[in-house]
């Protein structure tokens, strides 16, 4: 008799329980869902309130826009074919590193591989990336495999959203090769296009990175763990694919088209100008080169510009107020002080909580946010490894935002490179560039959001 009562209650223990977390796993859904919504319409919101012509826009490009996105997400994280398919493409980047890693072993052997000894040393280590990436794109670009791919992308983007040839070609050229590299792919369209067109262009460039980078960003972030380097390369392949329909969205909501004009479905790719596969290696590593250079060269200015600012925050404003104390006290020791980071913690942390961010990481995820966007996503992704790599608390979902988020070129310095490098091919064109670079910088900022907030409602 005992015994059955005992065995009675054990099951209805069972029972509440597995209802507790039934209940509580279906308000997690209800609330990630919920707020996923809010955020979309926060960040659609925005680019109604800023843009040139709310009666021109066009909301079956924005409904359709955003489905995609959507359904582009849903298909690679959940449904269980594409996904395997995307992973084996993660594992192929993965192991494309290695043989980045092989090169740069070859000419700095232990500084690379004895990493117990020598720690990770960024330039041994993600910068030759760059460099190999750079030439195999060019390769790839010369047997016309990597045109093959954009076409794809373009005809799907052109086809849903009723977009231009030339628009769909730059949008999707920008999810492999960059904005700096993008343009030159419709550079027989560059001269006619509206400046709506323009805006598409340079809002595509601003919300996607180049595939160079990409993998830099991967062994960054992954560092020397195989498992997280699988889950950074897909993520991180995502938020670069589904950022382009997200920034067509944008873009054709903040300038929309006002010219009516026949669309030019046409899809011509500009040629090569290596003349074999050895020149096109040849040029693609002393480009991968000089954006490797860059980037180290901006990483080491901007790392000591954030030094020097949190410095001169902590000891002339933190120190005479008491608000050093207090950050450390507020933010359990997470922030030194009333420093640089800090206040763009602040700045940004309402941005953070609308992308989905769990409360207890809107401060630091605000931080990262607000590094990507005044300096660059390079600080940004660094400032997240330090994080990670110093085990300081951070909810996997919080990871996974602040890694879709910050995955752009979205940043004040991308505007002289896209004035510079757009005008030099299509001067006409000047004019609109100049006008329309903050537009595109806001463009492709909320684009990377737009990523980021659908990635959080698909967390788990």
């Amino acid at each position: 008799m005992f015994y059955n009562e005992v065995t009675k209650i054990r099951i209805i223990s069972i029972f509440y329980g597995l209802n507790a977390i039934i209940s509580k796993t279906i308000m997690e859904i209800i609330t990630s869902v919920g707020r996923g919504i809010l955020g979309l319409f926060v960040l659609l919101g925005a680019c109604y309130l800023l843009s040139t012509n709310r009666k021109a826009i066009s909301w079956k490009l924005v409904i359709m826009g955003t489905a995609l996105q959507f359904i582009l997400a849903l298909l690679i994280l959940k449904i269980p074919f594409v996904s395997t398919m995307f992973d084996w493409l993660a594992s192929m980047f993965e192991k494309t590193l290695r043989f980045a890693q092989t090169g740069a072993e070859f000419l700095f052997s232990g500084l690379v591989s004895d990493t117990s000894t020598f720690g990770y040393i960024f330039a041994f280590q993600v910068l030759p990336t760059i460099v190999f990436f750079s030439a195999l794109s060019s390769m790839l670009y010369y047997f016309g495999i990597l045109q093959k791919i954009v076409y794809g992308m373009a005809w799907i983007m052109a086809k849903t959203m009723g977009l231009s040839g030339p628009e769909s070609l730059a949008a999707a050229a920008n999810i492999f090769i960059g904005q700096t590299e993008a343009p030159l792919v419709v550079k027989p369209y560059l001269a006619a296009m509206t400046r709506s067109e323009i805006m598409c262009l340079m809002c595509g460039g601003m919300a996607t990175i180049a595939g160079g980078v990409f993998a830099a960003y991967i062994g960054f972030l992954g560092g020397e763990d195989p498992v997280m380097r699988l889950y950074f390369a897909k993520h991180l392949l995502t938020a670069s694919i589904i950022s382009a329909p997200a920034a067509i969205v944008a873009a054709k909501m903040l300038v929309p088209e006002e010219i009516d004009k026949t669309i030019d479905q046409q899809m011509k790719m500009e040629k090569t100008d290596a003349t074999n596969v050895l020149d096109a290696i040849a040029t693609g590593t002393t480009d991968g080169l000089k954006l490797a250079v860059n980037v180290g060269v901006m990483l080491l200015v901007f790392t000591a510009l954030v030094a020097l600012a949190n410095q001169m925050l902590m000891k002339f404003v933190g120190s005479w107020t008491g608000l050093n104390e207090y950050v450390v006290s507020s933010t359990g020791g997470r922030f030194a002080g009333f420093d640089f980071t800090y206040v763009l913690g602040m700045l940004f942390s309402p941005i953070a909580w609308i992308l989905g961010t769990p409360a207890a990481d809107v401060l630091t995820v605000g931080q990262l946010l607000g590094q990507k966007t005044v300096l660059n996503e390079f600080i940004a992704y660094k400032e997240l490894n330090d994080i990670r790599t110093a085990n300081i608390p951070l909810d996997p979902k919080s990871v996974l935002i602040a890694t879709y988020a910050l995955c752009g070129f979205s940043n004040f310095a991308s505007i002289g490179i896209q004035i510079g490098g757009i005008s030099a091919i299509a001067p006409g064109q000047r004019k609109n560039l100049t006008e329309l670079g903050i537009k595109a910088l806001i463009g492709g900022t909320i684009a990377c959001f737009l990523t980021a907030v659908i990635a959080g409602m698909l967390f788990g």
